[in-house]
């Protein structure tokens, strides 16, 4: 029979797929030996079964009872008693962390009658009252489905009646008063009476756990984190311990390192008097750990030992969440902590100098997406006048936008195009859409461990918590700052570095990273740490890492980013601007002599194009592709041009013969589907001299470096091959140019030649096409279009936002490679590639290249290289040291 519940005493950390990471990391410091408060989890099978069948597993109720009894004995209490009540909270507890996404009820046992026996244990009849309207506030929204803000309102409106700042203002017979509209809401609400029996609260208050795993903001969390749906959610029963218990009790949130920074020391925030809950929402802001040696020495210094401890055990930045009960410290969670970008290369660095982890292990920490975030712009904070107000800097970053004032709006925006900040006053779970979209997150409460801080920086977005000059009118639309209103649609710029807020679009320059990939100068503090991550990465990588570059600018600047080679040099750029007459000369040429004249007046122009690109790139490999689009993308377009003839006939002058005889060779050439036309390898097969002009340009320029005394190392890639037929016929016209330009100049020139795999028939035939090939290089833009059958410039607008809501797509195949059906064309590409070509090399040229999750993929099926552009260089080269790596402790930062 499946068992459904664990003590903290029967499990560990390495259980978290069956108890999720809060009831994993429970039983690791139970054992441990660190006070936690006694309970028990209710495994993820048990969530599954439930979301499978819509009631509760066999025996599930049964196993809860039974633990629950041992809790009472041990306790000498039972749940709900009425002259001494235990009680209990519930938590949910994914796997991986989803902080705020999913349902807590904390206070579980108590009723009319149990109340009254905790003021008396208690001997504080506030506590007893104000814990009882937490459970019946958090029970009516979470379990009963009252809309949250009715709540909300009757708190405010007594707040208002009694003139208090905050919920302390409140005694004893407001807070029963409060009860009691509550009650009256739920009955009217839902039609129910508040449930007083102690063990239908817990029952229910368990599948309500389980029931958030399928909300509507936990999905949507999911979806931007790539987290499985079908994981579940463990639940966690836990003896409570109270922080409102007076001005001796208070909840905190901690961490071993600066989140933001990765600084050692001790960061976090405390509340006294407040129970966790608090601490996370924001509506009181919070006071620094450094307060808590005051007001607590004992229990500071127990924190402190329990921290170090923590971090040493788990090797990482430890999340920490306290409660202390009357001056006596309990532990409630661990967690392996979110960290900004750039606290994730500084934690990787120092736990490797603290030699707490090895330097595989730190690589494994940091991944390219952090990377990517930290070559971001910043702000030019010396050409900006002074902030219009601070914050706490609680996820770095620049960004700039329009305020908006709730997350419905910030969706809308954003939908439209529009950049925007989303302005709060503290956020809620409900207002993850909201953030999801905006560039950032501003709140007027809160610290680095509110609500808004710990998501903004698992999703890498700027925010500033804490700005409490700032007073937030949500119903006004606006916020003011002294005698400044800034209303809803005013440009603001957010600074998450310094946690200032400036009014305008504040200018951007480079960042310190970013400086050092381009110029080699910087050093100390994240600089340093990524250039060790980096030199660790080339050290152990297999994969090559090449540049898909154009021009000699672009080849220059991927080489300074660490290119191994060009990857992708595509020839039809070189046809725009002022060129684009030549090709139209081309196109237009009506004989041999003609079409001549127009493809030799190309060819130095193309030369030297290559002469520059393969100066930038001496010694290292360049391929490029021969002319890949249709040759109607280089006419003007067919719309434009019969306009611009009928407007020139109703102005009664005859319309220019040139524009005319345009418009014919558009409609000759115009295709229902270009993408799947006359283009790649078939046109040059069907335009004389194409092929042999691009093929010239390329020796002569080869010639030309070598003469030089230069390194130049060409490749010449066919694009769009079908069959081995094609390749075939292009290769002798390729080889025939090579051996004439070698003779011509005195200079032996060769050039492999080898094609992009790019059509599902290319890969379903690769075995045949490798026999004339000495390289394949995936073009997986145009594989993944033939693949689906998506016209990427049509889908991605039409319907790919309603797939990836719906669950479709996890994320869009042309971001991340789609493994199951292009990655299996791929992996049938190289073993049969490689089957009747051993030698054959094989690299990826698409843009997934640059991806991170693609570059394991590509790691695992075992090519010898990516490329990607330019800036994506870095995050290439980070990702396939990282793909390369035995299997070491990750860590989590989700």
């Amino acid at each position: 029979m499946v068992r459904y519940v664990y003590a903290f005493t029967e499990g560990g950390r390495d259980m978290d797929d069956l108890l999720g990471g809060k009831g994993a990391n429970l039983a690791e410091m139970t054992r441990m030996g660190l006070p936690v408060p006694p309970g028990f989890t209710v495994t993820t099978e048990a969530c599954r079964a439930f979301l499978t069948t819509g009631s509760e597993p066999e025996g599930l109720i049964r196993e809860i009872s039974d633990r629950l009894a041992v809790l009472e004995r041990a306790a000498g209490r039972r749940l709900g008693q009425p002259d001494d009540p235990l009680l209990l909270s519930v938590r949910s507890g994914a796997r991986f962390s989803m902080p705020g996404m999913m349902e807590t009820i904390l206070d579980i046992g108590l009723n009319d009658d149990s109340v009254l026996g905790l003021a008396k244990s208690s001997g504080d009849e506030r506590f007893a009252w104000d814990s009882y309207r937490r459970l019946v506030q958090m029970f009516g929204s979470t379990v009963m489905g009252v809309d949250g803000a009715l709540f909300d309102d009757a708190m405010v409106r007594l707040k208002e009646a009694r003139d208090a700042v905050d919920d302390l203002g409140l005694n004893a017979m407001d807070l029963s008063g409060l009860v009691e509209a509550y009650k009256g809401l739920i009955r009217r609400e839902t039609g129910e009476y508040f449930p007083q029996s102690p063990a239908e609260q817990l029952r229910r208050a368990v599948l309500a756990v389980f029931e958030s795993w399928e909300g509507e903001r936990a999905r949507v969390y999911r979806r931007r984190e790539r987290i499985a749906d079908d994981l579940g959610t463990a639940v966690n029963v836990q003896t409570m311990v109270f922080g409102n218990l007076g001005p001796d009790s208070g909840s905190g949130v901690a961490f071993t390192r600066d989140p933001a920074t990765g600084h050692r020391g001790l960061y976090g925030d405390y509340l006294p008097n407040a129970q966790g809950e608090d601490v996370v929402a924001g509506i009181r802001n919070t006071v620094g750990l450094e307060q808590l040696k005051h007001l607590n020495p004992e229990a500071y210094v127990q924190l402190r030992e329990h921290m170090g401890l923590l971090e040493t055990h788990y090797r990482d930045l430890c999340d920490i969440e306290f409660t202390i009960e009357r001056g006596r410290l309990w532990m409630l969670q661990t967690r392996v902590g979110k960290r900004t970008a750039e606290a994730a290369f500084a934690i990787a660095a120092g736990l490797i100098d603290e030699e707490l982890i090895s330097p595989d292990e730190g690589l494994a920490r940091v991944g390219g997406e952090a990377l990517a975030r930290l070559m971001f712009p910043r702000f030019d904070t010396g050409a900006v006048g002074p902030a219009l107000a601070h914050g706490i800097p609680a996820s770095p970053g620049a960004a700039v936008g329009a305020v908006v004032f709730d997350s419905a709006e910030a969706v809308r925006r954003a939908a439209a195009g529009e950049k925007v900040v989303l302005v709060r006053q503290e956020t809620t779970p409900d207002d993850l859409p909201g953030m999801v979209a905006a560039q950032a997150v501003l709140t007027s409460r809160g610290g680095k461990t509110s609500h808004a801080a710990v998501v903004a920086r698992g999703m890498g977005k700027v925010c500033v918590c804490g700005a409490e000059d700032i007073g937030v009118d949500p119903r006004g639309r606006r916020f003011t700052v002294r005698d400044t209103a800034v209303e809803e649609g005013t440009v603001i710029s957010v600074d998450g570095s310094e946690g200032a807020v400036h009014l305008g679009a504040a200018p951007l320059v480079d960042s310190a990273v970013m400086r050092y990939f381009e110029t080699g100068e910087g050093s100390g503090g994240v600089v340093e740490a990524v250039v060790r991550a980096m030199h660790h990465a080339d050290r152990v990588r297999r994969l090559g890492v090449r540049a898909n570059a154009d021009t000699p600018e672009d080849a220059a600047r991927a080489r300074r980013f660490g290119a191994e080679g060009i990857g992708l040099c595509r020839t039809e750029h070189m046809f725009l601007g002022d060129r684009r007459q030549l090709v139209e000369a081309m196109i237009l040429a009506r004989t041999d002599t003609e079409r001549e004249r127009a493809l030799d007046a190309l060819l130095p122009l193309q030369r030297q194009d290559f002469v520059g690109i393969l100066e930038a790139m001496d010694g290292l490999p360049v391929t490029i592709r021969l002319l890949d689009p249709p040759l109607h993308e280089f006419l003007p377009d067919r719309t434009e041009l019969a306009v611009r003839i009928a407007a020139a006939e109703a102005k009664g002058s005859p319309a220019g013969a040139h524009d005319i005889e345009l418009l014919d060779a558009v409609n000759r050439m115009h295709e229902e589907n270009p993408m799947l036309g006359l283009r790649g390898v078939r046109l040059g097969l069907v335009a004389p001299g194409l092929v042999a002009m691009q093929v010239r340009a390329i020796a002569e320029a080869v010639a030309e470096r070598r003469q030089a005394g230069g390194d130049p190392r060409a490749e010449i890639m066919v694009p769009l091959i079908d069959t081995v037929e094609e390749l075939r016929l292009v290769r002798e016209e390729v080889e025939q140019v090579l051996a004439e330009v070698s003779k011509a100049t005195g200079v032996a020139v060769e050039c492999p030649v080898g094609t992009m795999i790019e059509l599902p028939r290319a890969a379903l035939t690769a075995g045949r096409i490798a026999e004339e090939a000495a390289f394949f290089s995936f073009g997986t833009n145009d594989l993944t279009q033939t693949t689906w059958g998506f016209s990427r410039d049509d889908v991605e607008a039409a319907f790919f936002s309603a797939y990836l809501d719906k669950g479709i797509f996890k994320v869009s195949p042309f971001e991340t490679i789609d493994r199951d059906g292009v990655g299996r064309l791929v992996g049938i590409a190289v073993a049969e590639g490689r089957a009747a070509r051993p030698d054959l090399k094989i690299g990826v040229c698409g843009e997934h290249g640059g991806d991170p999750e693609s570059v394991h993929f590509f790691h695992a099926a075992g090519l010898d290289h990516v490329s990607c552009s330019p800036f994506r260089v870095p995050v290439a080269r980070l990702e396939a040291g990282r793909a390369a790596l035995p299997e070491v402790e990750a860590g989590d930062s989700r």
